[in-house]
């Protein structure tokens, strides 16, 4: 018997019988749907779904786009991305489809059912130590990506995700954006490894772990550059090269895997406003467990860490979630009554 939630007559977003693409809440409804159709095409694949009893192709038709290829790991065979193709009926063509995407490429988080979630939590530990860069899973997709903008160019391609999907589609836009290809980027509950400092509720103490943070981190970054031990030592500022992409970033407060992306990017602001923006800019670009692992002599080739970016078009949903798994699913993003908090931050 098929969950409610993955019946799109059922869970969709059904208020969105015309969309507006210059909306900013109908491109977010319209990406969380079309990376919630991943993850139905998982499960449809998982308990044998086709033909009429597939579930997920009303996640993508309903919004007039095309599933033109399945994205499948090559060591589980699981379906952890697509990519979809806008075709809009000729009534539709001269709405305001001047910023709709002609391709759609998005990856799909950890399902907890036996049939994908070994490989998924594989990737998850990856995600952790920093190496998603080097599984076959994200050499796969990096691949689709890139043979995309060479196709149709970047202007025509969006990226989604969900949780580690998010993870996926950030490191790929971050890879593209350096070779000066900007995607539009839709990341729902991207994944931010650190302490959950978020979670104190002391305004004060809050501000002073990050400050000790940020002083420790830069400390430790002037080391390494110092040792000879980081890609940071480096002439070029490889923020600087990012930061021109602006992805958007959905985060909850109630989710702790994203919810620290609150505090990196007001803690920022907040460090320029005490004159303090100098440390703040080292400390940014880099994480303590990378530079931790540089000073003991382990880490000569640690890795840019993948959650750190300095530039985002940052939504928070501050409406109450009843649990975390409430405040991390994919599900609320195209809630109609969403009360959010909007910010642009960009790296100067």
């Amino acid at each position: 018997m098929a969950f409610e939630k993955e019946d799109f007559g059922l869970s969709g977003p059904l208020h969105l019988n015309y969309i507006d693409w210059t909306n900013a809440h109908h491109r977010r409804s319209v990406a969380a749907s079309l990376v919630e159709g991943v993850y139905i095409l998982e499960r449809d694949r998982q308990e044998q779904r086709q033909g009429s009893q597939a579930l997920a192709p009303p996640w993508w038709e309903f919004f007039h786009f095309k599933l033109i290829r399945k994205l499948v790991d090559d060591a589980d065979f699981c379906i952890f991305g697509a990519i979809y193709e806008y075709k809009p009926p000729s009534s539709h063509c001269n709405d305001s489809t001047d910023r709709s995407p002609r391709y759609v490429i998005a990856f799909r988080g950890t399902i907890t059912q036996p049939d994908s979630f070994s490989r998924d939590f594989e990737l998850d530990i990856h995600i952790i130590r920093n190496g998603l860069h080097q599984t076959s899973r994200f050499e796969i997709a990096m691949q689709a990506v890139r043979n995309m903008v060479a196709t149709v160019g970047d202007s025509n391609v969006w990226l989604a995700g969900h949780s580690l999907g998010a993870a996926m589609a950030m490191l790929a836009g971050k890879i593209m954006a350096k070779t000066g290809n900007y995607l539009e980027a839709f990341l729902f509950n991207p994944p931010f490894l650190s302490a959950p400092i978020e979670r104190i509720k002391d305004k004060k103490v809050k501000h002073g772990l990050r400050f000790a943070g940020s002083v420790i981190t830069a400390g430790l970054a002037l080391a390494t550059s110092a040792k000879g031990n980081s890609p940071r030592s480096r002439s070029e500022d490889p923020f600087a090269a990012l930061s021109a992409w602006t992805p958007c970033l959905f985060v909850n407060p109630g989710d702790h895997l994203c919810s620290e992306y609150v505090g990196y990017f007001e803690h920022r602001k907040t460090m320029e406003e005490i004159g303090a923006g100098a440390i703040e800019k080292l400390a940014t670009q880099h994480s303590l467990g990378g530079l931790f692992m540089s000073v003991m002599g382990k880490g000569a080739e640690v890795a840019e860490p993948l959650h750190l970016i300095p530039s985002a078009n940052l939504t928070v949903n501050l409406t109450p979630s009843q649990d975390f798994k409430q405040a991390h699913g994919i599900q609320q993003w195209w809630r109609p009554d969403l009360q959010l908090k909007c910010n642009v931050y960009k790296y100067q």
